[in-house]
């Protein structure tokens, strides 16, 4: 009977597991109390695009610049499971008080080095739209880059994005 119990409850682990896995992740809202996992800063309380990382069996952690979820992302040490990656829209959501609009934060296009500041400084602003980034772009300066382009010289955080030491 124990042997019983016990292939049951490891057949109904692994059947938990694998669904909570294998689902589509999902980014979660910001509240009121949302903090940035690197500094403690409330994420509602500053402009610019915020960011989010989710883990494998951990609560997302969530960044108050794309910036810092760069730094995060591309440290070489980096060695937990990453199940979604996510960041807000500038196309649609509006640069003083972002809420919600997520898009995958591998599929965004961003601008490197705007004249506009987010919560830290210089940041980058994610779009879902390449079309929409550059005209971002042409307005704030800057360059369009997809996220594969985006290396941690550019994300040092002793600097910010344009490494002008202004965070």
């Amino acid at each position: 009977m124990k042997t019983l119990r016990l292939i049951v409850l490891i057949t109904s682990l692994s059947v938990i597991t694998a669904c909570t896995e294998s689902g589509p992740v999902t980014p979660a809202d910001i509240t009121q109390g949302t903090v940035c996992s690197l500094d403690g800063m409330l994420l509602m309380d500053y402009p610019g695009p915020k960011a989010q990382i989710h883990y494998a069996g951990q609560a997302p952690e969530f960044f108050c610049d794309t910036v810092e979820m760069f730094s995060i992302y591309l440290r070489p040490e980096q060695q937990r499971k990453i199940t979604g990656i996510f960041t807000q829209d500038m196309g649609k959501a509006d640069w003083k008080e972002p809420k919600g609009n997520w898009i995958d934060a591998r599929s965004a296009f961003y601008v490197y080095g705007p004249k506009i500041t987010g919560s830290m400084g210089p940041t980058f602003a994610a779009f879902a739209n390449r079309e929409l980034a550059q005209a971002f772009a042409k307005e704030h300066d800057g360059k369009v880059i997809p996220f594969n382009e985006v290396n941690i010289d550019m994300v040092d955080l002793r600097g910010g994005a344009k490494h002008d030491q202004s965070m």
